[in-house]
């Protein structure tokens, strides 16, 4: 979505000292994103939402796989920092999870989406089919020429797990650049959170039902409350098993709470997969805190 397209909703409360606290809401990948800064006046609230909301948009066109013209689609070589970046570190998490983390399920994600709006599980044999065009190690990095390969031509590549906290960690470093580093950006289920406003230790925000006051560090949750499909008497998560190739039939919500979206909101999907047990154990070893529902 382009700035000029896009509609932002502009509003201010009560100042606080010398900064006012502002908010501006925008559609961008899929979703409302909604972010809250403290600026000096108005004039310099709009150029930090129009920095934060146009970084967004920027990343949508190279990380989307719903866009077909998208970097991430025609994978060009050498790729931007950007998707070099976010593909590096799903590697990095793919092969620390024995592929329960995995970003080249693209060909199963297409299925079940339209199963969801089919409102049916996809045929075994097509979703055998998906699975055989997919699997981390055939996505190869290179580091030294910021290019990519793949080994099964037919293989798609889907960031949806990691591309929105990625996307919140952007928004708030441009935010700050732009003079407003009390800021947090919320991303549906991703949160990206800066400095504290002012006389205050911290944003208070839902961390998978708890009120946490938290600053510079970033939230994430996952789980089928929004997205799934119920067939059988099951119901089965948009968040798939990248080994069985089905949706998740275990309800399990997990938050996560890190320094970086782009850690928060990969953790997430991946802790899900492994379950509460492991997935746990996977969160903590990052650093990282749990919330696990």
């Amino acid at each position: 979505m382009t700035s000029s397209s896009a509609l932002a909703v502009l509003l201010f409360a009560a100042s606080a000292g010398s900064l006012q606290r502002f908010e501006a809401v925008e559609p961008h990948m899929g979703t409302l994103v909604r972010i809250q800064l403290y600026a000096r006046g108005e004039q310099q609230a709009k150029a930090a939402f129009r920095a934060g909301f146009d970084r967004i948009a920027a990343l949508d066109d190279a990380l989307s796989d719903y866009k077909p013209a998208s970097e991430l689609n025609r994978l060009p070589n050498p790729v931007s920092v950007d998707l070099f970046r976010v593909l590096e570190t799903s590697q990095q998490l793919a092969v620390e999870t024995d592929g329960s983390f995995d970003v080249t399920i693209g060909a199963l994600t297409r299925l079940w989406r339209q199963a969801r709006r089919e409102g049916r599980i996809p045929d075994p044999s097509a979703i055998a089919d998906a699975r055989s065009h997919t699997g981390f190690r055939k996505l190869h990095l290179d580091p030294a020429t910021r290019t990519v390969t793949l080994d099964d031509p037919a293989l798609r590549l889907d960031l949806g797990a990691i591309a929105k906290g990625y996307a919140a960690d952007q928004a708030l470093a441009a935010i700050a650049a732009a003079g407003c580093p009390r800021a947090l950006v919320a991303m549906s289920g991703d949160l990206a959170i800066g400095d504290p406003p002012p006389g205050r230790a911290g944003w208070k925000v839902d961390a998978g039902g708890e009120v946490r006051t938290l600053a510079n560090s970033a939230v994430s949750t996952s789980g089928d409350a929004e997205q799934h499909v119920d067939a059988g008497g099951r119901r089965y998560s948009h968040i798939l098993d990248p080994v069985s190739g089905l949706g998740l039939t275990r309800s399990i919500t997990v938050t996560v709470i890190a320094r970086r979206g782009i850690d928060a909101d990969s953790l997430a999907t991946a802790a899900s997969v492994l379950g509460a047990v492991r997935g746990r154990a996977l969160i903590e070893r990052h650093g990282a805190q749990a919330v696990l529902r």
